[in-house]
């Protein structure tokens, strides 16, 4: 999974707002060519996203707004509603056959990108801004990696933003009581403890000690010490007056009204219009419609397919007994797990370096971005996932973040490390994310979009490219990529059976820990996680299947021409892509290269 932390752009005149409230943006719509009409809404949109969605803005390298927070009150929820539903009226006028080839791709990115963004609005999802692992007051302590701070200014801005966040936080607790009123909340069982994350940020005795204190250590030497004591003396203040006090709000709502009050029921089937919902959360998260019937059913057969590849490797190792005793095995012996989170976070560094000497012979196009490695943050470990990718944000100065998971070292297995690494950093997310960034012929949006299904798809592929680059290199490793591939085969299943078929959170668990080595830690996050983000946890094994299948039929087409690097950067170089315009890019690669002469010397 990758996270990408954000903030703004330059702001358009008020009139030029006035317009675009009234008219949708009609008043730039005059004849013209289509592909100039294309361009000025996509403009358009992106300059309105900078000023709606300051903190998206920083992560772009867009900052005028870095001394702002997002507005997310109601009124501003259905302000937003009226935007995406006049650009999706304004995209419907370009018929794609009027448009290049390249435009055609980016009308279809943008248009998908709003169709998501009026169907939640529509479910009002915005009542519920935290899950099981994320949400406004956890997210918001990413803050000063998002931001540069190389100047006074750069200080002041962030400073402005730390004094914000009384009124963002209450903006997104109006949201939750909203929420709490029409019946639309994220399930109890997967909220109880949160608090305990907002708690440990409004319980710093000692403001220097906040995580928002960090970048006020480290001042650069240009600026003059009169003014740095000034600003640190100001971070204290802001954390001590603003920050602490508006976490203690959140840990004790949360403690008080919002759990207790949160619905006892765990289906997204349950919700208001439920089924919708679910629906709409397929489509969002797969970028096309499918039934729950076919996901579930897909997931079976790969299920029973994997099954038979793990039941190989027990018995290439001399396990004796049955496969879920194999499991028991592996998640239990000693010899599977890292001592100390040093130990942990040196062996992924390892992994991730064997990787890095190995993308030129599959990549043709790497990044000059870096990225590092470092332990999930305490807050949050210990209902985090066991690794994540962070993006750095744009023009921050920062590399982007591989996270290890290093709390409960008996639940981080060795053997599972090299999937982990393929996956959240290279070529997997992190790959993914800075290629996308730096290709600056694509439209700014198109850098940052982000399409679950080929996201997550890509990674997951990306663990099973680690096969043919040599990266696993134990027969327990080959089983670490397995079981992580038959984790997200059983998603198929368990995330169905939880928003359509009614299952309980114990049969989710019982799945997941009949048919994957996952340590019981991991069982119990992965499921709780599903329950709160229904539908995001199909997109990894349909995005994979779609990218292999689409990968087999440029091979058959092409045969001897089949270069795997170029294949590779059609995938990437696009930015995300929903599915169906991923196949069709595909198509035209295969076609330019069976058109183009045969290389020199074939």
């Amino acid at each position: 999974m990758v996270v990408v932390y954000a903030g703004p752009v330059p702001r358009l005149h008020d009139a030029v707002f006035a317009c675009l409230a009234v008219l949708g943006g009609a008043c730039a719509a005059h004849a013209r060519p289509p592909g100039d009409a294309l361009r000025a809404v996509v403009d358009r949109d992106w300059a309105w996203r900078m000023h709606e969605f300051p903190l998206f803005a920083t992560s772009a390298g867009a900052h005028e707004a870095d001394d702002r927070l997002d507005r997310v009150d109601a009124a501003t929820q259905r302000q937003h509603l009226e935007h995406w539903r006049a650009i999706a009226r304004e995209l419907e006028a370009l018929p794609p056959g009027s448009l290049s080839a390249a435009d055609r791709v980016t009308r279809a990115v943008l248009a998908e990108e709003v169709r998501a963004q009026i169907a939640a609005s529509e479910h009002r999802a915005y009542l519920m801004p935290i899950n099981g692992d994320s949400g406004f007051y956890l997210d918001i302590a990413d803050l000063p990696r998002a931001h540069a701070f190389r100047t006074v200014a750069d200080y002041e801005h962030y400073l402005a933003r730390l004094r914000a966040v009384p009124r963002y936080f209450d903006d997104n607790l109006a949201l939750l009581r909203e929420g709490l009123a029409a019946g639309i909340t994220v399930p109890q069982v997967v909220l109880v403890g949160r608090d305990r994350a907002a708690r440990s940020h409004a319980e710093v005795s000692d403001a220097t000690r906040s995580v928002f204190y960090a970048p006020f250590t480290t001042i650069p030497s240009t600026i003059p010490a009169a003014a740095a004591d000034r600003l640190r003396a100001d971070a204290r203040a802001a954390i001590e007056q603003a920050v602490v006090p508006a976490y203690a709000r959140v840990a004790r709502f949360l403690a008080e009204t919002y759990i207790p009050g949160a619905r006892k029921t765990i289906a997204a089937s349950d919700l208001p219009d439920g089924r919708a919902f679910y629906r709409s959360a397929i489509r969002e998260h797969l970028t096309r419609d499918m039934a729950p019937e076919a996901i579930r059913d897909l997931g079976l057969r790969e299920v029973a397919r994997i099954t038979e590849q793990m039941e190989a490797i027990r018995r290439e190792v001399g396990f004796a007994g049955e496969l879920r005793a194999f499991f028991v095995h592996l998640r239990t012996a000693p010899q599977f797990y890292a001592a100390t989170p040093e130990a942990l976070l040196m062996r992924a560094a390892w992994i991730a370096k064997r990787i890095d000497a190995r993308l030129p012979r599959w990549f043709a196009t790497l990044p000059r971005l870096t990225y590092g490695v470092e332990p999930v943050p305490d807050a949050i470990a210990p209902f985090y996932t066991g690794g994540r990718y962070v993006a750095a944000g744009q023009g921050s100065g920062n590399a982007g973040t591989y996270w290890v998971n290093t709390y409960d070292l008996p639940s981080r297995p060795l053997y599972v490390l090299p999937a982990l690494t393929l996956h959240e950093a290279v070529p997997g997310h992190h790959l993914q994310a800075a290629v996308a960034a730096e290709q600056r012929d694509l439209p700014a949006f198109r850098r940052h979009a982000y399409f679950d299904v080929t996201g997550e798809g890509w990674g997951l592929y990306a663990e099973k490219l680690g096969e043919d680059m040599g990266i696993y290199t134990t027969a327990y490793e080959r089983f670490g990529r397995l079981t992580y591939e038959m984790w997200r085969a059983c998603r198929l299943v368990v995330d169905t059976g939880i928003h359509a078929f009614g299952w309980s959170r114990e049969q989710a668990r019982a799945y997941l820990r009949d048919h994957t080595a996952l340590s019981e830690h991991e069982i119990e996050t992965e499921v709780d996680r599903y329950i709160a983000w229904p539908g995001q946890a199909l997109a990894y094994k349909v995005g994979e299947l779609a990218i292999l299948a689409l990968r087999a039929r440029a091979e058959r087409a092409l045969g001897p021409r089949f270069d795997i690097r170029r294949f590779h950067d059609v995938i990437l170089a696009g930015g995300s892509l929903p599915l169906g315009v991923l196949e069709d890019e595909i198509a035209r690669f295969i076609a330019a290269e069976l058109a183009a002469p045969p290389p020199a010397g074939s």
